[in-house]
């Protein structure tokens, strides 16, 4: 089955390294659209972002939603000290020190899900979290949109201002099936990270609304 040709005709290809969307306000449609190049369905992967906000409402900072279901892989912040990860629509909840961020403010959040086991990990600025369990034995569908900025409650759409993303996102990635474990290795090392279904270096993307692609602040 071929991609939703008018979600993903007119994508961008490019390497953004040392760039960062900027999401400058709250909004009901200001969203970003990632390609993700998988030949099938998952059972396995690792998503990893870094963000910079200021925000204490709920907002969605990774949604992956399908024709059959909005939360097929979803990274929400629901409030502070509280990160969800939802995979085929069910939910674990990970608790999150504050204050825990790098000292320009900025954010590198890594989660995965494995379909053998079930086992999900979180890991913040390079520290994993107490691992959770959920969907044990599902496939995640390759038949999806990934949208940065925006919680889809439908496939490619439903946003609601109130949990819109207000700041930075940068370094989008994910990997199937590298884990979180051999990507921060591969980050300490200063190594060649694993092949990517997404990334940041080779990005299939669109811009929706007011969202502005900028240089990295130092």
């Amino acid at each position: 089955m071929e991609k939703e040709p008018s979600l993903f005709l007119s994508l961008l290809h490019t390497d953004l390294y040392g760039q960062v969307f900027v999401f400058p306000k709250k909004s009901a449609d200001a969203h970003v659209i990632l390609n993700m190049n998988s030949s099938g369905p998952l059972q396995t992967f690792t998503v990893c972002l870094r963000y910079f906000t200021d925000l204490t409402r709920p907002y969605s900072l990774f949604s992956y939603a399908t024709r059959a279901r909005d939360n097929e892989i979803l990274l929400f912040k629901e409030k502070p000290g509280e990160l969800r990860l939802y995979v085929g629509g069910e939910q674990v909840t990970f608790k999150v020190p504050e204050g825990t961020g790098t000292s320009t403010g900025w954010v590198h959040v890594c989660a995965s899900w494995e379909s053998a086991t079930g086992i999900a990990e979180l890991w913040v600025n390079g520290s994993p979290l107490p691992r959770k369990g959920l969907k044990k034995g599902y496939s995640v569908s390759n038949q999806g949109v990934i949208v940065l900025g925006q919680e889809q409650d439908s496939f490619g759409g439903g946003f609601d201002a109130k949990q819109s993303f207000t700041g930075e996102i940068a370094d989008v990635y994910m990997w199937d099936p590298a884990t979180p474990t051999a990507v921060m290795q591969a980050a300490n090392d200063d190594s060649q990270l694993p092949t990517s279904i997404v990334g940041w270096g080779n990005l299939h993307y669109q811009i929706k609304g007011y969202v502005v692609l900028k240089p990295m602040l130092a």
